[in-house]
């Protein structure tokens, strides 16, 4: 499997329902929609995106596959922050039948699971807010290769 992994865009910094309810704002959904650009235009699009049930994430997800033109995001409450990389690789062989998959979730989680799965747990990776990896694995095996990971920076002016 081809597992994508993409972080949330830039959200609202707090709201007044907390956490969970925090949305993105306008450079959120520019990074969500350039990530979905990105990889239609590669031809690395993802058969099914699998999300976090949080606000940012959710609209993320939306934004990604509407820009991709695939179907919409399928919310897994196991994507919610604070998921493990062991959580997420169990969950993730619930879905044999697909040989890319892409999850949006949060930080840290993104880099533990990329981490976990290149067996460099504690090493200094970190997924900026719109960034992309992806890593190639067998679920629910541990390791995995890292195939890509692209900051949102260096596709910050790419016209797609």
């Amino acid at each position: 499997m081809e597992l994508i992994l993409l972080r949330h865009g830039k959200a609202e910094d707090n709201h007044p329902q907390g956490d969970s309810a925090r949305a993105l704002v306008e450079k959120g959904r520019h990074q969500a929609r350039r990530a979905g650009r990105i990889l239609q235009a590669a031809g690395l699009i993802p058969e099914i995106v699998l999300t976090s049930p949080l606000v940012r994430a959710l609209q993320t997800a939306d934004e990604f596959c509407q820009a991709a033109g695939i179907p919409g995001p399928v919310v897994q409450g196991w994507l919610a922050c604070g998921c493990s990389p062991e959580t997420a690789l169990t969950e993730l062989a619930a879905f044999p039948d697909f040989t890319r998959v892409a999850i949006v979730g949060h930080e840290p989680d993104l880099s533990r699971i990329i981490q976990w799965c290149i067996g460099a747990y504690g090493a200094a990776i970190h997924m900026k807010k719109g960034a992309l990896a992806c890593l190639r694995i067998d679920p629910p095996s541990r390791y995995g290769t890292l195939i890509y990971l692209v900051p949102p920076k260096l596709t910050g002016d790419l016209d797609l």
